[in-house]
């Protein structure tokens, strides 16, 4: 399995950019907010923007080192590009334009066109024209397309931001699919968490032109300093591993690792491994365990650290070897005396755990 390896500096224009990380197999998000550097960044990979220092190589194949004065052209690089408009041939149907680049005489096929059609759900478009397709329907061809030219790597540009929250969701489990099935290393821009959240293996955080926290996504969602641009939308990853489903409440029951977490989500069965996001500012601390609540999970936790701003304080909790933060007005910490390293009691809705991140595989 190649992986994608990036140690580069440049600039475009004024804007300078350096980036140091690595892609393997599955989805590597590059995220960050509207100028952070992520287009330019993926421009370099692609070739259509040179780097100034360093290197950039998939396996063994190096597409450019500035030591070496290698500078492979893009259509040498074997990289599949979606960008954020699906960029079809509104001429063609929707199977000449999957095959477009066979039958262009640039590249061999790399995987049966039956396979492709099948991975991204294409059949019953193939002889459609790209004006008669939904937005997410295009995204779904241009990948293809992408995936038909036999890349040893794609990248993927915010392939989901012209598109309205139905139509995300429609994409989305195909993006799974092909995260899953296609086996090849795959670079992902968003400023969408919730994208990264379900998505992502590894994320790489950018701002103003620099790495500042790379690494497993649940690792770096779960650092105060990892992602803490995120605002009102800044939270944690916890997985785990569903052991039963009540189907009258629609309540999935989780194993956090020896902690029991409830969920409201209808598609858990019992024997998924689940991923879930829990943000921030809906998890609650109390001293002691309560009783007679309605809040479903309490979580015996640690506090790790406190970080304050203005008037809230965001707070990092340990349990059963993983991570939840919390964002509390700075005077509750106050007044509860809550300090690092004691021992409080996290508390956490079933139905406020954010669905639409979720992460979820049969098996573990």
């Amino acid at each position: 399995m190649s992986e994608l390896v990036v140690s580069i500096s440049g600039r475009s224009g004024s804007f300078p950019l350096s980036a140091d990380f690595t892609a393997s197999r599955g989805v590597t998000a590059l995220f960050g907010h509207s100028g952070a550097g992520k287009t330019t960044l993926l421009k370099m990979i692609a070739g259509t923007l040179s780097p100034e220092k360093g290197r950039i190589a998939i396996g063994d194949t190096v597409l450019f080192d500035s030591e070496s004065r290698i500078n492979a052209a893009p259509e040498k690089r074997h990289i599949g590009y979606v960008f954020q408009d699906a960029r079809l041939f509104p001429h063609l149907s929707v199977r000449h334009n999957l095959t477009y680049a066979l039958w262009a005489g640039r590249r061999q096929a790399g995987r049966p066109f039956a396979e492709v059609v099948d991975l991204l759900g294409l059949g019953s478009l193939l002889e459609r024209r790209p004006a008669t397709l939904s937005g997410g329907e295009r995204q779904r061809v241009a990948i293809g397309r992408a995936l038909l030219s036999n890349p040893a790597l794609l990248l993927l540009d915010e392939p989901l931001s012209s598109l309205d929250h139905a139509r995300r969701q429609e994409i989305l489990p195909y993006l799974e699919r092909l995260r899953d099935e296609s086996g090849l290393p795959i670079v992902y821009v968003s400023h969408e968490i919730d994208e990264v959240a379900r998505l992502a293996d590894t994320l790489v955080v950018l701002s103003e032109g620099r790495v500042v926290a790379s690494g497993p996504v649940a690792e770096v969602f779960s650092r105060i300093d990892g992602i803490g641009g995120a605002g009102e939308d800044a939270g944690a990853l916890i997985e785990g591993h569903v052991t039963g489903w009540d189907p009258g409440y629609r309540v999935a029951f989780i194993d956090l690792g020896g902690e029991a977490f409830q969920v409201v989500d209808e598609k858990l069965r019992p024997g998924m491994h689940v991923r879930l996001r829990v943000r921030a500012r809906d998890v609650s601390l109390a001293r002691h365990a309560p009783e007679a609540i309605s809040i479903r999970n309490v979580l015996p936790v640690r506090i790790v650290a406190i970080s304050e701003s203005g008037a809230f304080a965001e707070m990092e909790l340990s349990f059963a070897a993983q991570v939840l933060r919390a964002r509390l007005t700075r005077k509750s910490v106050a007044d509860l005396g809550l300090k690092p390293g004691e021992e409080v009691f996290a508390l956490v809705k079933a139905v406020s755990v954010d669905r639409s991140s979720m992460r979820f595989a049969k098996g573990g």
